[in-house]
């Protein structure tokens, strides 16, 4: 198997040359300052539903804190820097973690880290909770607790016309490049294909690592890569940016949920959040939202607690 890693700035590099990469240090550094200032980027959550109130009552201490969520901003649809107020994230998981704050009387700020370091921001302490579009599998439950609130459907996005007839994680890949976010499930799933590659006689299939999802995406439209397996919904909003360019060629379900992470060492605060959500999805508010940022609703999931000792 062969792992490439790209640099941050090389996958920012489209057609628009200098002009696009300067354009972006720009906005970053106005991100940065404005996260420094404010210390938060703050979204409105939806009213409390009725029962929060007996549930501030049953977890007084949270009531008035200040908790932190560690977040990949790249997401559009769930997580992302807000086009019009850079000092603000928008999205699905970022209402959703507000009315989760909501109901149970805190604050939400936000600490942005690259996708592999969530689960490691909130293990050091930096982050209470982690609400961002991350799969919750066994073996990243050795990290943290997690309540699960949405289930997995993947698109496979390829070049217009999909001219490496790619078909799904499949042996369709073998001798084929995939861009993928480090730390990503669809790594380990890729790679397991070099057996059946090997079998037919073909190249197992390549994998270059990102930070984010706009560099994935970017090393298609530059030709750097043959395909980037995702969330459906990620896959959909790059089509949409770029349809003449871009096109879904498949979507997979694969055997896992999208969770909350929580500290393993707070069984108290995982019971909380679990009520609140329980709450929330009672009171039509995830549905409401999942048709707010258009997910569908069949991506609601009963919440289910996924743990490991």
């Amino acid at each position: 198997m062969h792992l490439t890693l790209v640099g941050h700035a090389q996958g920012w590099l489209d057609k628009s040359g200098v002009a696009r990469r300067s354009r972006e240090l720009v906005v970053g550094a106005a991100c940065l300052v404005a996260l420094l200032l404010s210390g938060h980027a703050h979204a409105a959550g939806a009213p409390a539903p009725a029962e929060c109130k007996a549930l501030q009552t049953k977890y007084p201490a949270l009531k008035g804190k200040t908790l932190v969520n560690a977040i990949n901003p790249h997401t559009p649809g769930y997580e992302a820097l807000d086009p019009n107020d850079p000092s603000k994230y928008i999205g699905f998981d970022i209402d959703l973690g507000e009315s989760i704050a909501n109901c149970l009387g805190f604050t939400m700020t936000y600490k942005p880290v690259t996708f592999a370091a969530l689960l490691t921001t909130l293990q050091s302490g930096q982050a209470d909770i982690v609400i961002s579009d991350i799969y919750a599998t066994e073996e990243r439950a050795k990290a943290a607790d997690f309540i699960t609130y949405s289930k997995v459907f993947d698109g496979v996005l390829v070049a217009k016309g999909n001219p490496k007839k790619i078909s799904g994680i499949n042996a369709s890949m073998c001798g084929t490049t995939a861009a993928e976010n480090t730390g990503y499930v669809e790594v380990p799933l890729i790679q397991n294909l070099a057996p059946q590659c090997k079998s037919a006689s073909k190249p197992e299939a390549s994998i270059q690592l990102y930070d984010n999802n706009a560099n994935c995406i970017q090393a298609i439209l530059a030709g750097r890569a043959d395909t980037y397996i995702n969330d459906v919904n990620t896959v959909d909003q790059a089509v949409k940016a770029y349809p003449d360019k871009l096109e879904k060629a498949t979507a997979v379900t694969l055997p896992y949920s999208i969770g909350i992470g929580v500290p393993k060492d707070k069984p108290e605060f995982r019971a909380a959040v679990m009520d609140a959500l329980l709450a929330i999805q009672k009171a039509g508010i995830q549905n409401d939202l999942l048709k707010k940022w258009s997910l569908g609703a069949e991506n609601l999931e009963t919440p289910k607690l996924i743990v490991s000792n």
